[in-house]
């Protein structure tokens, strides 16, 4: 038997479908003998899994691995079953081994990583241990040695999710993972892609994925909604792809195929490659569904953009932003702050030109992120390599201050002054009291009634500073919240 195990990385009300095992026991369904342990769900998976490996015959442990909350995860688990048998080997795949090998290799209980997509050097890698042969070559393998040194194969060329057979949805509880959100009572999620062709020196996508970006045809995705719809019941969908619109005509056949079925959903996409698309073509993804898009805005600043390789610019933002409220979809804006080189005036130029994008469109959501350095294949932005000294082991990265790193609380930038970080802090607590996000269901209306009355003074007359009412109203709606469940 194989062991599919994904960690806990969330709270329990917003667990959702753990689609990265699927994606691994979808090539396996029907081939070989698997059990799922989600840690989502199961509030043991340490000792379920403890339990199967002692009552079958398990060859093998898969363990996919996010940084954050799921490291943590990860490494409990892996550390106690590896102390109690020793010769089953584990492997790790995911997010963090494919930026992080060499970190996960130190690990005693990790003995491969599979980078990037990982159907394909997951199927080899079993053939291979079952028969004894060499890894040497296996394409998206590190692994060690028989003396401990860390080998990392060449690079696995990335195909289409479409190239591979269905998620085995009955192999999981699915009504389970269809929860209640802005969208809809009952929302699903589905990756419809893998990768982004860009090349923003900030990312992480960038290692995973090495700007290539390969999509299933529209007609699966269609199909596999359909079937979420019309067997549990899914009124909503949350595209996870990195990247979900690039090619007009691609999105144009999606939307056709996907209006029929009244689906509310939400996406990622790039500014840009929507700014080309026809009138035409974003009414008709309105008409298909498409509520909110998250857009990685990043700054209102093009020398920062331009250092981000983003390449972009902010007049394109305000485009963006008031020509998608002419169509009806509810922009969501990432921004990045706290440029390496000058963080005070990137922090200052950026917080400006949030104000002017909700001046040409109020209903747009902002995200507001401190930049965090991530490993990249050239230079990182801002060139802070000797700046930032990832952790050595799976076991560092779980201690509280990388933890805090991991989840953008503390972005340890040595560049950030204690006051721009407060700043920035406070302007967004400011904004998003302001205009409180419509994805928060349990918000009740007195609640954002009063966040509203008690920041509006703020953002008017532009002072952030010491918004102690905006803590303690938000802890008073916190405390008083209907216990619904939420993504």
């Amino acid at each position: 038997m194989i062991l599919l195990y994904n960690p806990k990385a969330t709270r329990y009300r917003n667990r959702r479908l753990p689609l990265s095992i699927l994606s691994v026991a979808a090539v396996i369904e029907g081939r070989e003998a698997y059990a799922i342990i989600d840690g989502n769900l199961d509030p043991h998976p340490t000792e379920t899994l403890m339990r199967s490996i002692t009552e079958h015959q398990v060859e093998l442990l898969a363990v996919t691995v996010m940084p954050g909350p799921q490291t943590v995860g990860a490494v409990q688990s892996c550390r106690e079953i590896r102390a109690r048998f020793p010769q089953l080997p584990i492997v790790w795949g995911g997010y963090f081994p494919s930026n992080y090998t060499e970190t996960v290799l130190n690990a005693g209980y990790v003995d491969f990583a599979i980078r990037g997509q990982g159907e394909d050097t997951f199927l080899e890698l079993l053939e291979a241990l079952r028969e004894k042969h060499d890894l040497k070559g296996m394409q998206g393998l590190s692994y060690k040695d028989e003396a401990g040194k860390h080998i990392h194969n060449p690079e696995r060329p990335m195909k289409s999710p479409g190239a591979f057979p269905w998620y085995p949805y009955h192999r999981v509880p699915v009504e389970k993972y269809l929860l209640p959100t802005y969208l809809g009572k009952r929302t699903a999620v589905h990756q419809a892609s893998m990768g982004c062709p860009y090349s923003c020196s900030f990312c992480g996508v960038v290692t995973f994925s090495g700007s290539r970006e390969k999509m299933e045809p529209a007609e699966r995705t269609a199909a596999m909604l359909r079937h979420l719809k019309e067997n549990y019941g899914a009124d909503a969908v949350q595209f996870y792809d990195n990247n979900f619109f690039l090619r007009e005509d691609q999105a144009r056949e999606l939307a056709d195929r996907m209006a029929p079925l009244n689906m509310r959903w939400w996406c990622e996409a790039r500014i840009d490659a929507m700014l080309r698309y026809s009138d035409e073509t974003l009414l008709a993804i309105r008409r298909a569904g498409l509520v909110m898009v998250y857009v990685g805005a990043e700054s209102g600043s093009d020398w920062v953009l331009e250092e981000m390789k983003k390449h972009l610019k902010a007049e394109q933002i305000l485009e963006f932003v008031a020509r998608v409220r002419r169509i009806g979809i509810i922009p969501e804006l990432s921004f990045c702050l706290g440029n390496p080189k000058a963080p005070e005036r990137d922090t200052e130029e950026c917080l400006a030109f949030i104000r002017k994008v909700k001046r040409l469109n109020r209903d747009a959501e902002i995200i507001i992120n401190t930049y965090t350095p991530v490993p990249q294949r050239g230079r990182m932005y801002g060139e802070v390599e000797d700046q930032v000294q990832f952790p050595a082991t799976p076991d560092e990265w779980t201690t509280d201050r990388w933890q805090r790193y991991a989840t953008q609380k503390d972005p340890i930038a040595p560049w950030l002054r204690p006051r721009t970080k407060q700043l920035i802090d406070n302007f967004e607590l400011v904004v998003s009291s302001r205009w409180p996000t419509v994805q928060d269901i349990r918000l009740p209306a007195w609640g954002r009634w009063m966040l509203k009355a008690l920041s509006d003074w703020r953002y008017r007359l532009g002072v952030y500073s010491a918004p102690f009412e905006l803590k303690w109203a938000q802890r008073m709606i916190d405390l008083r919240k209907p216990k619904v469940e939420s993504l």
